[in-house]
């Protein structure tokens, strides 16, 4: 009987290079404070934002995801026709088919294996897991993974829960072959159980039924899904149950807090960041990712662009120990500890 083939393994994988996408506009508290009935001092102390970066209405999710990954691309020294696997994670593209991986897979020039996930904040974690798994099994030898978010198409200025939070972005990784162990087991999971205390105001049906169906009204009163969210509620989930997951993904990884060069969180609330860096018990000499300052909420975007300009600012980071973690909706959360390119 003839032997079945199977892929070649690769014994470990690593993070070749991470890229960028921000977008044009810069917006500040003191622009959005008004409808919402706030101020730009209640929203630094809540959140540390100060401004978020959105982008003008020209730009596509499309734009900024080819952006992010061909300067992936330039910083991991491989071409489109290296990459085997397009892996996407967003949650607003404006089509829920074709997936948005396609394009960029085509943009790159390539025709490899290419597909979209939709886990929000915890996205581009969930992609790192699955670039890692596919190169270490042979499927592929390079992965690309992209997050990205043009969250401001889904915003209700008027909205008080999470609006003021969000900003626009791409962040893209390559993942490919390594000698030596360059991404820890992958801690991920998800509490379905709180499903609707981050996500969307309104189904795709809803809005046909209503617009089309069962109640057509005037074009001013049509509705649009936006984002909203229990903010106490994933708040204190975010606080409590995260630092137990990013623990938990040194203990996968067998290193002990001390010994990382980076914590590159999923860019939520500076007050999360910081709980979690006090829980951890992290020193001094650990940098931590806070792109929430002057980018905002980026939702699938935020790991890979704070770990990109974690970088920029410390090249000196390169080679050394980051747990990145990301978390939202869903509730969904993925955490690994990667070295750093």
């Amino acid at each position: 009987m003839t032997t079945l083939k199977q892929s070649a393994p690769q014994q470990y994988s690593r993070i070749l290079g991470y890229g960028a996408s921000r977008p044009d506009l810069s917006v500040t508290n003191d622009d959005i404070a008004g409808p919402i009935n706030s101020s730009d001092e209640w929203i630094r102390q809540r959140t540390g934002i100060v401004t978020r970066q959105r982008a003008s209405e020209n730009i596509s999710v499309a734009d900024m995801a080819i952006e992010a990954a061909q300067d992936a691309l330039k910083a991991s020294h491989v071409t489109g026709e290296d990459i085997d696997t397009v892996i996407i994670s967003t949650i607003s593209h404006p089509y829920a088919t074709p997936s948005l991986a396609t394009i960029v897979a085509d943009s790159i020039g390539s025709r490899c294996a290419a597909y979209d996930i939709s886990a929000a904040c915890a996205g581009f974690c969930y992609g790192i897991a699955q670039a890692d798994a596919l190169v270490r099994s042979g499927v592929a030898r390079n992965v690309l993974v992209v997050g990205v978010e043009k969250l401001s198409d889904f915003i209700d200025n008027t909205e008080r829960t999470i609006s003021f939070l969000l900003g626009d972005g791409a962040g893209a990784a390559v993942v490919g072959a390594s000698a030596e162990p360059g991404i820890a087991p992958t801690v991920w999971g998800s509490d379905g159980s709180r499903w609707d205390t981050v996500g969307m105001t309104h189904s795709m049906l809803e809005i046909r039924n209503r617009d089309f169906v069962e109640n057509p009204v005037q074009e001013d009163e049509k509705i649009w899904p936006t984002l909203r969210q229990e903010g106490p509620s994933v708040f204190r989930w975010a606080v409590w149950e995260m630092s137990k997951v990013a623990q938990k993904a040194l203990e996968e990884a067998g290193i002990t807090a001390d010994e990382l060069g980076a914590l590159i969180p999923h860019q939520a609330n500076e007050r999360i960041i910081d709980q979690m860096v006090k829980t951890l018990k992290l020193p001094d000499t650990v940098k931590v990712g806070r792109d929430i300052v002057d980018a905002g909420n980026t939702s699938a975007a935020s790991v890979p662009l704070a770990a990109h300009r974690l970088l920029q600012e410390n090249p000196d980071l390169s080679g050394k120990f980051a747990l990145q973690i990301g978390f939202g909706a869903g509730l969904a959360f993925a955490a690994q500890v990667v070295v750093l390119p």
